[in-house]
């Protein structure tokens, strides 16, 4: 009874260990940063976001306003910890906007 005890573990943390197994966790973190973009940065600024794609740790956002583009450049780093307490790991180093 007690062997078998000892192997019993949490679905979440048998999943954790899977993803981090094949390594895959990175990918799954920036689905779920594209996929709550709106969460973390409001309606309104998702509305005039027309693309977001990870390349190398690197989030690019394609804004379809010139002036959101700017004062999001100014507030890249608050952004930046955004997304990152959404997500709960340093999944993103660095924000481009374009």
């Amino acid at each position: 009874m007690n062997i078998r005890q000892s192997d019993i573990q949490p679905v979440k943390d048998s999943i954790q260990a899977l993803l981090k197994a094949y390594r895959i966790q990175g990918k799954v973190n920036q689905v779920q940063v594209v996929a709550s973009w709106e969460k973390i940065v409001g309606k309104a600024i998702a509305l005039k976001t027309k693309e977001l794609y990870f390349k190398e740790d690197k989030l690019f956002v394609l804004l379809t306003s010139a002036p959101l583009k700017h004062q999001l450049v100014m507030s890249k780093t608050r952004v930046i910890e955004l997304i990152n307490m959404e997500v709960g790991e340093g999944v993103v180093k660095e924000v481009v906007f374009l």
